[in-house]
């Protein structure tokens, strides 16, 4: 292309074909030359944007010589063009040095010479302050006479002025007048613009038609923001017909210019399937670029995405940092996730100062679930002092703005005087409100206040009203009050297949008095036909779960064989849990031979102590120290299962080998007499038994060389014999004693529990629910108290030494081998003997074992019922596992159990003794956990977590809460962990003697570990 052509073209048509063309160094070279032979008319027609275009190498030289063209003829020639292309220069620096005031000066020159160009940017001059003092009213004047004079892009900056009242007075429809103006001059802008008016009705009268054709025309023209809002229009359907498709198209083109907004609508597009395909990872993607581009509601969603696993991997400390940065961006619900975050330990730790402080900050900025977690933090001391005045104002203004979850919250401070003045009246008209917008809580509370008349009149027929409504919700504790309603016709005609009816469903939904109640019903066919053996089930489900005059039912039940056959081992069982509740019941109160009371069930001590007296010389063991001890404990026994028997060997049949222990081997058998002792039978002058048809299952457990049997060494089977009458539900029953007549050996005669150790149970444990393992745990400390509470130490507890109960829902602790009285403990002992995962660091260091020991112990267990495999099963139980115990090493802590749950096993495990809980404070710290975990589940039957347990502390509040969440986690995972590691082959998990491995010379010495 020649020189000349460029001259000729006709409104730089060419001008425009070169600026898409590659840069050609040579045309800018003839081009520069040029200018300085023809100046005025070459100044004319290229733009200083043209010759950038042209010249890529040396360009700032290359400016420079336009630079000194444009000055020459704007001082020569006093040409409006090169004036305005100067300022231009002297405005962005380019071909000298930035300077406003002379752009300024030069835009102003270019003007009086009647450039429209020049009028608009001296009007933005005037407006910015560049160059000069700021002056709205010339800066709108200017753009007045840029605009009369036909400049599009001053027209749109002149409806600016009129709009937002700059340099002149608000005029909406003079903005319109302007905007409309410069819109029909295609200026693109103006058509935004034009198109928000009729959108908004500002200027003009609403016309959603009209905005959707100019947001259509600017977005044809490529205005982002047009794309956007006529996707809302194609979303929405509004000024034409909904189209998602094409709102998915639109907010797609936005997004690919960058617009934020955009992003964040095609992501929601994408999440929830409008106009395309669901697809979570593009929605994440979006989400991802419109946060990049300092979208809040982007950033909350990118937040909840790692939150929920949606589109990408949970990660809860994304989860943190993506609410933490949409909070500080303003974004209520971000402030009130952030608040969730540092008061339950999500993506960071604990901090309920800082809780409470965003849970304030979205407070303040209107958020009204934020208001009523501020009213629960003030009521409960969370992250600030108590305060209930604060909590009912927080309450108040939660209610004010809609959070129906406040308004029951706020009944009960007017019913309990809590913040405020005691109001029944007043609780009643919130229960009444809270009620009436489905809260099914404040139902439950309002038939409450009609059964007593608190608020209002008592009355028994809407009671049942609102109790059927919250019954039909799931509140259990509304259908046991339904059926006592019908049970005894109060309120209502009596119905007793209505009140089974609700019993049953109250039963089923886990209320422990409904299913005692329901039992009741089948046992006297009480609105249904009598089954005893549903009666017994049900007596069974309310006696597991505590239920203590269940427990006594089911005991008549199985003694008398009533819904099963009958099993007096079972019916002992629940006679004694019944008693360690003080609920004990007796049919026959008195002996029918000397007319005393019986001192327990069918037990007579003084006829029965006769009885087992006139025996002792028809049987002997052969040792004095045994006959001894059998005799004495049948002389003082107060119930039938404080009767220890000599058992003639030949009355065990289909001995097995079944297990071998630390010290003895262990046989299956059948007792053939039919099992132990009941009670006297007057009429037969004989013993009654349990005298199952098939004979009784007991375990033997060898006493290895105890031919000569002393009275030391049955030291241990006195210890266990003395725990065992403190509370037989807590230990595998000890029947008597036998002897092989071939060995010699002597033999214990012990209950068998056919689920085996706890060490196999594991992966059933692993499974359960948290209240169901505390529950278990429970039963182990409880079994470990009466050792304590009897001044004794077990000395050798691990999952060997624990039994499961058929039903899975206890556990006994048994093996005192090493049980010893805890003076005697602190005599020295050469030998040490034990499974070393489970002894303490002070027993491994030949320290004496306390009952801190033994609490060490218990700790390795409850790692145990979070890990579902026997601790360091995956390394050789050597001198350098003893070693490394010593040195604090401990069971890698597995991920996801109850934070608290880990506090308070690690303190068990503690190498220091005196830093370990008591049993009593373990058995005190699991009890509470169990009573408030249990609480919440049965108010929260419906699975929706909404309701709190009342009448807890902070501490124990977020403790709970840390247990559902990991039931909540155990429900999605449910993995078993004993599948995936292999144990070692040098693994010991039975009792052994470790004396030697303590003691090896080529390794580290023990005893130079640092004390604690």
């Amino acid at each position: 292309m020649s020189i000349k052509d460029i001259m000729e073209a006709n409104k730089f048509q060419l001008f425009r074909e070169l600026k898409s063309k590659p840069t050609n160094k040579v045309t800018a070279e003839r081009l520069t030359s040029y200018m300085q032979k023809h100046h005025l008319k070459f100044a004319r027609k290229v733009t200083l944007k043209f010759i950038r275009k042209m010249s890529s190498d040396n360009i700032n030289k290359d400016l420079e010589r336009v630079f000194h063209w444009y000055q020459k003829a704007a001082d020569n020639d006093n040409d409006a063009i090169s004036m305005f292309n100067l300022a231009n220069c002297y405005k962005n620096g380019e071909g000298t040095e930035k300077d406003l005031g002379k752009a300024f000066f030069w835009y102003q020159k270019a003007t009086d010479s009647g450039h429209t160009d020049a009028m608009n940017d001296l009007a933005f001059c005037y407006k910015n302050g560049e160059g000069t003092e700021k002056d709205l009213g010339k800066a709108f004047r200017w753009y007045q006479k840029a605009a009369d004079n036909g400049h599009a892009g001053a027209m749109n900056n002149l409806a600016l002025c009129y709009k937002n009242g700059k340099g002149t007075e608000k005029d909406l429809g003079k903005a319109f007048h302007w905007y409309q103006k410069a819109a029909d001059s295609d200026k693109v802008n103006a058509m935004f613009n034009l198109a928000l008016c009729y959108s908004n009705g500002r200027g003009t009268e609403k016309d959603p038609g009209k905005a959707f054709y100019w947001y259509q025309k600017a977005a044809d023209n490529g205005h982002a923001g047009a794309m956007t809002n006529l996707a809302l229009y194609y979303e929405n359907g509004e000024g034409t017909v909904r189209d998602l498709k094409k709102a998915f198209h639109w907010y797609q083109k936005a997004a690919e210019s960058d617009k934020g907004y955009a992003m964040f609508n095609l992501a929601l597009c994408y999440k929830d399937g409008k106009g395309t395909e669901e697809d979570l990872e593009k929605a994440f993607y979006w989400y991802q670029k419109a946060a990049d581009s300092n979208n809040a509601n982007a950033m909350f969603n990118l937040g909840l995405c790692y939150k929920n696993g949606e589109g990408t991997e949970k990660d809860l400390e994304k989860v943190f940092y993506w609410f933490q940065k949409a909070a500080d961006s303003g974004h209520t619900s971000a402030m009130h996730n952030l608040a969730f975050c540092y008061k339950f330990e999500e993506g960071m730790e604990k901090d309920l100062e800082k809780a409470f402080y965003w849970y304030q900050k979205a407070a303040d900025s209107g958020h009204a679930g934020a208001m009523y977690n501020l009213a629960l933090c003030y009521e409960k001391g969370e992250g600030m002092n108590k305060d209930l005045e604060k909590a009912f104002y927080w309450h108040q203004k939660a209610v004010d703005n809609g959070y129906t979850g406040a308004i029951n919250s706020l009944g009960i401070c007017y019913e309990n005087g809590e913040g405020t003045e005691k109001d029944l009246e007043k609780a009643f008209y919130w229960f009444q409100k809270a009620a009436d917008n489905g809260y099914t809580d404040a139902m439950n509370n309002l038939a409450l206040c009609y059964n007593s008349g608190m608020g209002t009149e008592k009355d028994l027929e809407k009671a049942i009203y609102w109790y059927h409504k919250v019954a039909d919700s799931g509140h259990a504790h509304a259908m046991f009050n339904l059926a006592i309603y019908y049970y005894y016709g109060e309120g209502t005609e009596k119905d007793l297949g209505k009140a089974f009816y609700w019993y049953q469903k109250a039963a089923d939904s886990g209320h422990i008095s409904a299913m005692f109640n329901l039992a009741f019903c089948y046992y006297n066919g009480e609105g249904t036909e009598k089954d005893l053996e549903k009666a017994l089930h049900w007596y069974q489900k309310a006696a597991d779960s505590g239920h203590a005059d269940a427990m006594n039912n089911s005991f008549f039940c199985y003694y008398n064989g009533e819904g099963m056959e009958k099993d007096l081992e079972k019916a002992f069982y629940w006679h004694q849990k019944a008693a360690e509740n003080n609920k004990v019941r007796f049919k026959n109160s008195h002996c029918n031979e000397c007319k005393q009371p019986y001192i327990n069930y069918q037990w007579c001590q003084q006829c029965n102590s006769k009885q087992f007296q006139q025996a002792f010389l028809k049987w002997t063991s052969k040792n004095k120290y045994i006959d001894k001890f059998i005799q004495e404990t049948q002389l003082s026994a107060k119930n039938n299962c404080e009767v220890l028997e000599w058992i003639p060997y030949n009355k065990l049949t289909n001995i097995n080998y079944y297990d071998k222990g630390g010290f003895s081997e262990i046989y299956k058998a059948i007792w053939l007499d039919g099992g132990p002792i009941d009670s006297w039978n007057f009429n037969k002058q004989q013993w009654n038994r349990w005298n199952l048809p098939t004979g009784y299952n007991v375990i033997l457990k060898t006493l290895n060389n105890s031919s000569n049997i002393n009275d030391k060494f049955l030291d241990e089977w006195k210890h266990y014999y003395n725990c065992q009458k403190y509370s037989f539900s807590k230990f595998i029953q000890f029947f008597g004693i036998t002897q092989d007549p071939y060995s010699l050996n002597y033999i214990i005669v012990m209950s068998y529990a056919k689920e085996g150790n706890l060490r196999k149970c594991l992966p059933y444990i692993i499974k359960l629910k948290w209240q169901d393992k505390l529950q278990l745990l429970k039963t182990i400390i409880l079994g470990l108290k009466i050792i304590h509470e009897s001044n004794l130490i077990h000395s050798d507890l691990h999952d060997g030494n624990i039994l499961m109960s058929d039903n899975y829902n206890e556990l006994f602790i048994i093996d005192l081998g090493l049980c010893k009285p805890i003076n005697d403990s602190q005599t020295e002992n050469n030998e040490i003997y034990g499974v070393v995962p489970y002894m303490a660091p002070e027993v491994l260091r030949r320290k004496p074992y306390t009952q801190a020991s033994d609490i060490y112990s218990f700790s390795i267990i409850m790692w145990e019922f979070t890990s579902g495999i026997p601790p360091f099963n995956d390394r050789a139980h050597d001198h350098q596992l003893i070693y490394d115990i010593c040195k604090s090493e401990r069971p890698k802590i597995i991920r996801n159990a109850p934070k608290c749950y880990v506090d308070l096993m690690k303190r068990c495990w503690d190498s220091n003794p005196s830093n370990r809980p008591t049993i009593t404070e373990l058995e005190y710290e699991i009890s509470e956990w169990i009573r408030c975990v249990s609480k919440f589940y049965e108010i929260n039957r419906d699975g929706d977590h909404k309701y709190q347990v009342p009448d807890i502390n902070n501490k124990l509040y977020d403790d709970m809460l840390e247990f559902v969440k990991a039931n909540d986690t155990l429900a999605q995972e449910q993995t078993n962990i004993s599948t995936i590691v292999q144990p070692h082959s040098q693994t010991y998990y039975t009792s052994r003697n470790i004396t030697k491995i303590l003691v090896k010379e080529d390794t580290e010495c023990l005893e130079c570990i640092t004390e604690v």
